[in-house]
């Protein structure tokens, strides 16, 4: 396990906790808000069997006046995001509570988590071979981080049911795109997988 870890993909509480900025804004999702509960078995096996938990953390890094950077096609997908939504070091901005604390966490500016972060130095600098992917969406950051650690030869899994989109349509299309790149699994399996090693 020293090799593996699980990367939580943007589980936190402006997209998940009834407070947080999706809720307020109306755009809660049943599928995404239940994620927690299910991931939190893993999440303890991984961390007591000696693997790390990495938590990516989408970051919405204000600007001038304090509103939020925020790239034109996010602005028009999510209106409703403003000022103090997803900021650095804020409540909304951390990983939900069920989950915490994660070993390492990696701000986020764009789907994929590779992205302009500390990521990849973090798996190369602990050794990790195998990751466990879990998150949301399933078809924006999950497909992105996923596809960028495949072709950094990184042994990918995918969890299909730690992962959640909008619509279980646009869900399982994104599993099917991801077969050819990463390993396909259920969290029940994972720990399995885990416990027998």
């Amino acid at each position: 396990m020293k090799n593996t870890a699980l990367v939580l993909g943007d589980l936190q509480n402006d997209f998940i906790h009834a407070d947080g900025a999706y809720s307020r804004a109306g755009q809660g999702n049943t599928a995404i808000v239940a994620l927690p509960a299910k991931l939190k078995p893993l999440v303890q096996l991984v961390r007591g069997r000696g693997g790390i938990v990495i938590a990516t953390l989408f970051t919405l890094v204000p600007g001038r006046g304090g509103e939020p950077i925020i790239s034109p096609h996010l602005k028009t997908l999510r209106p409703f995001l403003g000022k103090g939504d997803f900021a650095p070091g804020s409540w909304g901005q951390q990983l939900v509570d069920e989950l915490a604390p994660a070993d390492f966490t990696v701000e986020k500016l764009a789907y994929s988590a590779f992205y302009m972060s500390r990521l990849e130095w973090i798996l190369r600098k602990m050794e990790i071979e195998q990751i466990y992917v879990a998150g949301i969406v399933t078809n924006g950051g999950v497909a992105s981080t996923v596809r960028d650690a495949h072709v950094r030869e990184f042994e990918i899994t995918v969890l299909e049911d730690g992962c959640a989109a909008f619509s279980t349509e646009t869900h399982r299309a994104a599993i099917e795109g991801l077969r050819p790149v990463a390993a396909i699994s259920s969290i029940a399996e994972a720990i399995e997988n885990i416990t027998s090693a």
